[in-house]
């Protein structure tokens, strides 16, 4: 079912309330809008050509999602995610992506496995050019291919939601001298594994991988908190 909207240049347009959720969380998470960023309505309405109604209903579902923060009588930003939620996440992340890596080594076909490791190619060669933009996005399209072999839909919709709220610590880390290489051999070990079909492995290989962006998060803040301290010195 469609809506009609008026814009605030007058115009009136049809578009489906849907559709600006999927728009504006594919600017939050593309980086148009930053953390901590203030998400004025009028603005929305104007960038995405659509009326207040469809603006608060995309921005009341982001909430739900984690993307947005909605506070009474001071709008709307995009949602900063501290430290140590971002290991929380990882932690959750770790449980569910174990068992979906274990379904696909249970139900990958001989196109997906080849795909799998296609992709793995292509992130080696990020590496190697040194190219921690490219890295990242190659990152989230394998974990997203994971989820979706491991045909396990509640556990895909949960970790897709987890990761899309702790996104701005995953793109950050793809900047850390050495973290590109180090992730890159735990992500070939969890398609070995799968492409081998070995479920326990596979799992294995997931936590394995999950528990050490965990430290490199916990790292991460702990440095965050010994510069603020040189810097109030």
């Amino acid at each position: 079912m469609t809506r009609t909207s008026e814009t605030t240049a007058g115009r009136r347009t049809t578009r489906h309330p849907d559709d600006i959720s999927t728009e504006l969380r594919r600017d939050i998470l593309g980086g148009v809008f930053a953390p901590g960023e203030r998400l004025v309505e009028l603005q929305l309405c104007e960038r995405y050509r659509c009326g207040r109604a469809a603006v608060r209903a995309a921005l009341v579902e982001l909430d739900a999602e984690g993307l947005v923060a909605r506070e009474v009588n001071r709008g709307a930003t995009v949602r900063q995610v501290s430290i140590d939620e971002a290991i929380q996440i990882a932690e959750a992340r770790a449980a569910l992506e174990s068992l979906l890596a274990s379904r696909a080594a249970s139900h990958a076909t001989r196109e997906e496995r080849a795909e799998l490791a296609d992709i793995i190619a292509r992130m080696r060669a990020a590496v190697d050019r040194d190219d921690p933009v490219g890295y990242s996005d190659l990152n989230a399209e394998l974990h997203r291919r994971i989820r979706e072999i491991g045909r396990h839909p509640v556990a895909s919709e949960l970790v897709g939601a987890l990761r899309n709220r702790a996104y701005h610590h995953q793109f950050r880390l793809a900047f850390v001298p050495g973290r590109p290489s180090e992730s890159l051999e735990q992500h070939a070990a969890i398609v070995e594994a799968i492409n081998d079909g070995d479920t326990e492995r596979a799992a294995a290989a997931a936590t394995a991988h999950l528990e050490s962006v965990v430290e490199a998060l916990a790292d991460w803040g702990r440095q965050s908190v010994e510069r603020s301290s040189d810097q109030s010195v």
